[in-house]
């Protein structure tokens, strides 16, 4: 099976023909994809300017397509990288227990859902690497209230998600699944409520 990378060449091999590139970076996506295989599939077709369906996208723009996700998994390989090595240290020091962002992490491994969008067609509309550095910023920082990649404040709990965890805190503006760790114990139980009266009165 071939790696992100040797896919990624593929993808700028002009060369190759064109539904293999194209066919190549949807592959990408089965290595590295932020928001989920489709919604990032359909995030990075927006950003680059071709329809989703199209067979056959200009290379100049699959390519772009391909950079802006490249760049997301630098990002996202830099925080594993630092991840690793803090809990490295943390075990060498005897903090065997993982934390909640450690258990979050545990579901996210290579980057793939690390900002689920389980509607494919709502998602943040900023390049990948810079939702990706909010998302780090909020993880490595106290809780909050809001969403840390827009900064929404509508967070719905939604249930039978596309993913693990399967229930969870989901941004109305930008679409993403909001980590539990990054939110405070008072904002989870609001979200929950706010989900369960929604419930009642439908």
């Amino acid at each position: 099976m071939a790696g992100f990378r040797s896919l990624a060449r593929q993808v700028r091999d002009p060369r190759s023909d064109l539904a293999l590139r194209r066919y190549s970076l949807r592959k990408c996506l089965e290595r590295f994809a932020p928001y989920g295989h489709r919604a990032t599939w359909d995030h990075l077709c927006s950003r680059a300017g071709f329809d989703p369906e199209d067979r056959s996208p200009d290379p100049v723009r699959l390519v772009a397509a391909l950079d802006e996700l490249e760049a997301a998994r630098s990002v996202w390989l830099t925080y594993e990288a630092g991840f690793a090595q803090r809990r490295k240290k943390e075990k060498h020091d005897g903090l065997r227990s993982p934390g909640s962002v450690d258990d979050w992490h545990r579901l996210t491994w290579g980057g793939f859902g690390v900002a689920w969008c389980d509607d494919p067609t709502v998602h943040p509309h900023e390049p990948l690497a810079e939702v990706l550095r909010r998302l780090i910023a909020a993880l490595e920082r106290e809780p909050g209230a809001v969403c840390p990649v827009c900064s929404g404040e509508r967070l719905v709990w939604k249930y039978d998600l596309a993913h693990e965890p399967s229930s969870g805190p989901v941004c109305t503006a930008c679409g993403i699944v909001v980590p539990r760790p990054v939110l405070t114990a008072e904002a989870l139980a609001e979200c929950r409520r706010g989900r369960l009266l929604m419930a009642v009165a439908g």
